[in-house]
């Protein structure tokens, strides 16, 4: 009779036990980050081969946690795809704002045009008015189109440092929930919670950079970045940190400090890679707008310095650089200083002019900005195709991962039911078992 009581006793812990379970998963069916979990039951099995006896009854052997490593890593490899592919994008779409904003093409057009106007009438004076006021124009759209960069460049370091933070306070997140793992028992809710939270860590790390990461017995992550032959950033308690620089160029950098070791980071993958081709492109815009600048302004004046302005003098220059070449200003004020005349030419000489349309046509100016602008749209266009197709695929990944860790409430549904009926039958038991002895003692 003792063991009837022991036997139903047995089931009641162990199916209550899988009914906590059970509704923990139904209770966390919409929480982010969550893995269903199942309750493991076993057979006591009877002492001795020879007792006679089939069994003792039901135990919990532990709390399993339907966690797929290898699904899991496929979602952290789309991710870090992903991630890099939409910063890019992110970035050309900021450079190709720059390059556009102040139309910069079409205040070179509108520049030469007012040349070919003055040429028409040399001697009045509103032509000329009107091409510097066009000269205005051009100064002001190189020296804005040069501080969106520039700010694009500055904001970008602002982002990378703070990825770079996010990622240094995950990483250190990631070491106290490996500390936890080393100390809770494997198999119980506490160590599945807590690979609940590494996941989480972890996936949350492969958007920032590609990371390679390895598991102990004990579920501990050991975490590599920059790919599978990068630097250990993660292992055990021990948690290192990136830093970010770039040089005067504008590239970006990146190095892992851990343990007193430094190590270089070149991610692949992830936010960080595609802040690198960010800073690159607009390191590249940079240059190329600055070299465009020099020469529109050299040319210019030195069209200036070979022709004769409306009192006989040799044209000033009309626009000035500064220590950025894209910084440019207008240096002539007064219309008079139009140099439309060629050396010995009176006030209705244009001749002098026509070196507007030789420095225009060999120059290119107006291509180069198009062409610019092209090149720039067209990788972006690219990124975007490509971002569509990772975030199917990045969708897929996690469908895939959902469907073999995710709760389903119908299957949930159905075990809550199947585990509480096994409780009240167990309870019935108990309930039988006592009546069964009281009525024995009532004999005696």
């Amino acid at each position: 009779m003792s063991d009837l009581l022991s036997i139903a006793a047995s089931g009641l812990r162990a199916y209550q036990t899988a009914l906590t379970t059970v509704s923990e998963n139904i209770a966390n069916a919409g929480t982010a980050g969550y893995v269903r979990r199942t309750a493991a039951l076993n057979e006591v099995a009877a002492p001795g081969i020879d007792s006679g006896q089939n069994g003792m009854g039901v135990v919990v052997t532990g709390i399993n946690r339907a966690g797929d490593v290898y699904r899991s890593g496929e979602v952290r490899a789309a991710a870090s795809d992903l991630g890099k592919t939409e910063t890019a994008a992110t970035w050309l779409d900021r450079i190709e704002g720059a390059l556009t904003g102040d139309k910069l093409g079409d205040r070179l057009t509108a520049f030469f045009n007012s040349a070919n106007t003055v040429a028409a009438d040399p001697s009045a004076i509103a032509p000329r008015a009107a091409m510097l006021e066009a000269a205005t124009s051009v100064a002001s759209a190189f020296t804005g189109t040069g501080n969106a960069l520039a700010a694009a460049a500055a904001d970008l370091d602002q982002s990378a440092d703070a990825a770079v933070s996010q990622l240094n306070s995950l990483a250190a997140g990631l070491a106290k929930v490996n500390a936890g793992l080393g100390r809770t028992a494997p198999g119980t809710a506490g160590a599945a919670a807590l690979s609940d939270q590494r996941d989480q860590l972890l996936e949350a790390m492969s958007a920032i950079t590609d990371v390679s990461a390895s598991l102990d017995s004990a579920g501990r992550a050991t975490v590599r970045v920059g790919g599978s032959s990068g630097p250990v950033m993660v292992q055990g308690d021990l948690a290192g940190t990136v830093t970010y620089v770039h040089n005067d160029e504008g590239a970006a950098s990146y190095s892992l400090y851990r343990d007193g070791q430094a190590s270089v980071l070149a991610p692949n993958a992830g936010a960080l890679a595609g802040m690198t081709e960010g800073a690159t492109r607009i390191a590249a815009a940079r240059v190329q707008l600055g070299a465009l600048a020099e020469s529109f302004v050299q040319g210019v004046n030195a069209v200036q310095a070979n022709g004769r302005d409306l009192n006989g003098n040799p044209g000033e220059p009309i626009f000035a650089a500064g220590s950025d070449p894209t910084q440019v200003s207008l240096a002539l004020s007064d219309p008079r200083g139009v140099a439309a005349a060629a050396v010995g030419g009176g006030p209705r000489d244009n001749r002098n002019l026509a070196n507007f349309v030789t420095l225009r046509r060999d120059g290119g100016f107006e291509s180069q900005v198009t062409d610019l602008v092209t090149a720039n749209a067209s990788a972006l266009s690219a990124r975007r195709s490509v971002a569509e197709a990772q975030t199917a695929i990045h969708d897929s990944a996690v469908a895939a991962r959902d469907s073999a860790s995710g709760v389903n409430i119908d299957e949930e549904a159905v075990d809550l039911l199947r585990f509480q009926q096994a409780y009240q039958a167990s309870a019935r038991v108990i309930q039988i078992a006592r009546e069964t002895l009281q009525t024995m003692l009532d004999i005696k």
